[in-house]
């Protein structure tokens, strides 16, 4: 994991894969400046019309606003990335891997869109089924962090491997080519990168790269 992460870090400036990453930046923040705006307005309204004056309504919005587009970061992050797989793996298979990205199988938008939307309903879902076990451990200071980075990790690692498997598998029985341990830890440092500012930006990119390297350096298509 650890020299797949280091590859990952190099390479995040290539020229081939920085258009790519910054298109990805780039259109998370647009669907995050949308959402919140669009949030910001709805929660203002419901607050001024049922709670507050509008001067508190306007604060209360703005802080929940951001509270929710931060605890909602890796999933519109991870949302968009979706959209961006296919070049994101492709590039680092060309630069890394070239006899894989030439046996590639593309993926169709229609089945991007379909990930995309698949990968964010779950991580909503799963988060939200995580919150009564967060809000009992939330006395404990770490223990309500240390739930959402479990459920996430778990949802995480399997999401960044298919990102690369499905272009790859022969039939939809083959088994897939990491081990819970190594999706687990995967998406653990992808999922702790999320949380980190600054970092957090390029981190969902580092995670699809690191899951190209983990899974090709594997098999056939190791390039050493």
């Amino acid at each position: 994991m650890l020299r797949a992460l280091a590859l990952s870090l190099a390479r995040l400036f290539d020229r081939a894969l920085l258009p790519i990453w910054l298109k990805s930046l780039g259109a998370t923040l647009l669907a995050c400046l949308v959402l919140g705006f669009a949030a910001w307005q709805a929660l203002r309204y419901m607050i001024d019309r049922y709670a507050f004056d509008a001067g508190y309504g306007a604060l209360a919005a703005a802080i929940l606003v951001m509270l929710g587009g931060w605890l909602l970061w890796r999933v519109i992050a991870l949302g968009v990335l979706q959209f961006f797989a296919d070049e994101v793996v492709r590039a680092v298979e060309l630069r890394d891997y070239p006899a894989m990205a030439a046996s590639a199988r593309p993926l169709g938008w229609r089945e991007e869109l379909g990930r995309a939307l698949g990968g964010a309903a779950r991580a909503i879902l799963f988060n939200l089924l995580a919150l009564p076990l967060a809000f009992v451990l939330a006395w404990t200071a770490v223990g309500a962090p240390l739930v959402f980075l479990a459920v996430n990790s778990v949802l995480l690692g399997r999401e960044l491997q298919d990102m690369v498997w499905l272009r790859h598998r022969r039939s939809p029985q083959d088994p897939a080519p990491l081990s819970a341990i190594e999706r687990l830890a995967l998406g653990g440092v992808t999922a702790i990168l999320l949380t980190v500012p600054v970092a957090n930006f390029a981190a969902p990119f580092l995670g699809a790269a690191c899951a190209v390297h983990l899974i090709h350096r594997k098999g056939p298509g190791h390039a050493a």
